[in-house]
């Protein structure tokens, strides 16, 4: 862990999003240096399933600055309402931007002036564009803000990004993926001490899109398992990475081929896939049915091409070939090979769809869900 010293003592700094997470660890570790610390963020009340409001943040004497606010919402063009697209652009681009802008008369009065965006490197490989394109445009404008900005105010004020290397583990992706996705993520510490390093640098540092683990090296960090929320276990790579993709493309059998638009036949009622529906149907009981509430449908290429489904909303769970009985909440394209690998827990999902070659269309909640589903299914397989 990065040790406080004391370097961010009596500066003001400024932090959205700050009620949770990600920014509330950035502020409560600049509190702890003896800063000032303002936050902005939209939670008044309590969410029954996220903890932090910004009162509880208030309390606990936080107040800070750095543009951490964002909406997120993985989804594909046909599938992302207006409503959302306003929202992710409205928060994550708009909202830095207009942050920054209020803030910069400020800043230039301050002996040594920060703007640090939580936001990705600009990589315009198409794999972090085709499923979720309005996210990834959102999120891309916090990071042409720091482009930007890094340039004209050169000299004046330092402008940075700042990523993670890794899914960093909060009450959003436990929401989202659930409990189990957590022993695959960071905890949000190495966040915060990548952050407070950057803050304690001169002005003169600035443009720079910083990944956590990076310049927590430079800083004499050597072992990154004090991060982990369960050392030892495989870590998911987190968006907008080369070496998320690279990180897939090296794990031997669990590395997923592109996908190819499979037919819509009703599938084959024997080999490899009809097995694995037989054991799947065997599993299938009314608690998995309530923890899960989605409605699957697997689109396969490859040697045994088909349309499968499996149903875990409705009564005590239903699995088989063709259509669902209902519209699929979630649309899976894969490789039929690949379908086998995954139920048989040798290939990830998360992993499979970051590297852009598992197609997901339709609720990503529920598609993270799936893994629970396939860790039940590995012992049979």
């Amino acid at each position: 862990m990065l040790q406080n010293t004391g370097k961010l003592a009596g500066q003001t700094l400024f932090i959205t999003g700050a009620s949770r997470g990600i920014g509330k660890a950035i502020a409560l570790k600049a509190a702890k240096d003896g800063a000032n610390v303002v936050i902005a963020a939209k939670t008044a009340q309590a969410h029954p399933k996220l903890p932090g409001t910004i009162y509880t943040a208030a309390e606990e004497s936080i107040d800070i600055l750095v543009n951490n606010a964002s909406a997120i919402n993985l989804t594909g063009t046909l599938e992302t309402p207006m409503k959302k697209v306003d929202l992710m652009l409205g928060v994550n681009l708009r909202g830095t931007y207009l942050t920054s802008k209020l803030c910069i008369p400020h800043l230039l009065k301050s002996k040594n002036p920060h703007i640090l965006n939580l936001s990705p490197p600009l990589n315009l490989n198409p794999i972090w564009f085709k499923n979720h394109t309005a996210y990834t445009m959102a999120k891309y404008g916090m990071s042409m803000c720091v482009l930007g900005m890094a340039e004209e105010f050169r000299g004046s004020i330092a402008v940075n990004a700042l990523w993670p290397k890794t899914a960093i583990q909060t009450a959003a992706m436990e929401m989202l993926g659930g409990a189990e996705v957590g022993k695959q993520c960071r905890n949000v510490d190495i966040m915060s001490d990548a952050a407070y390093a950057i803050l304690g640098k001169p002005r003169s540092y600035t443009g720079n899109f910083i990944i956590d683990e990076e310049i927590l090296k430079t800083e004499g960090i050597k072992d990154f398992d004090i991060y982990a929320v369960a050392p030892g276990n495989a870590l998911l790579p987190d968006f907008f990475l080369d070496e998320a993709e690279a990180l897939v493309q090296n794990m031997g059998d669990q590395v997923v081929i592109p996908v190819v638009k499979g037919d819509s036949r009703s599938a084959a009622t024997s080999g490899p896939i009809a097995e694995t529906f037989n054991i799947i149907k065997g599993v299938l009981n009314p608690d998995i049915v309530k923890s899960t509430g989605g409605v699957y449908k697997f689109d396969l290429s490859g040697e045994h091409a088909g349309v499968w489904f499996i149903d875990m909303k409705n009564g005590g769970g239903s699995a088989g070939s063709g259509e669902p009985p209902v519209k699929a909440d979630v649309v899976m394209t894969m490789d039929s090979a690949d379908f086998t690998k995954m139920f048989a827990g040798k290939l990830k999902p998360t992993m499979a769809f970051m590297s852009g070659k598992l197609m997901i269309k339709g609720d990503m909640t529920l598609a993270i869900k799936m893994e629970k589903m396939m860790s039940m299914m590995k012992s049979k397989l």
